[in-house]
């Protein structure tokens, strides 16, 4: 493995936290929720910021904080509106391999609750399904490696993920 971090990336919903905890273990590496990272550097829940600061507001500091990563040995967990960051995603792509847990509509819409509650970034009048089909190419644009995590339980998406860096390393 050439990179000793591994970035998830992905809709809500499709596991990256539960997946990055496990995979952390299993590679022995740390793990780093982003999202978290930015509720801990602004004392706040990411749906207060989105309320405070407006989505663009929002996405500019989820840039922000997302470029600055630098972990070693880890694991990161990104917002799954972190793809709208050209910085962070470059900067990401250059110190990981990015792994896209990817999934469909119905298994996001029942794995999701309040997608507002969630702070989730939806523009005005925009569905799960306008958000996935306007997400899903930068997904892939920006992924060194795409894991179909459809038919897979946490400890199929870790042995796959964990099998293909071994093979791309």
């Amino acid at each position: 493995m050439k990179k000793e971090v591994v970035t998830l990336i992905g809709m809500p919903g499709a596991g990256k936290s539960t997946v990055g905890v496990v995979l952390a273990k299993v590679l022995g590496y740390r793990f780093v929720d982003s999202d978290l990272e930015i509720q801990e550097q602004t004392g706040k829940l990411l749906h207060e910021l989105i309320s405070e600061l407006g989505d663009d507001g929002f996405l500019e500091l989820e840039n922000r904080v997302n470029a600055r990563l630098s972990p070693r040995r880890a694991v990161i967990a990104t917002g799954g509106s972190v793809v709208y960051g050209k910085e962070a995603m470059e900067h990401l792509r250059e110190i990981s391999t990015v792994v896209y847990l990817k999934l469909g509509l119905e298994s996001l819409k029942e794995r999701l609750g309040d997608l507002h509650e969630r702070g989730v970034v939806l523009k005005e009048g925009q569905t799960l399904k306008d958000l996935l089909m306007e997400r899903s190419p930068l997904y892939e644009r920006y992924a060194h490696l795409v894991i179909d995590a459809e038919t897979l339980d946490i400890r199929g998406v870790v042995r796959t993920v964990t099998a293909a860096l071994q093979n791309n390393g």
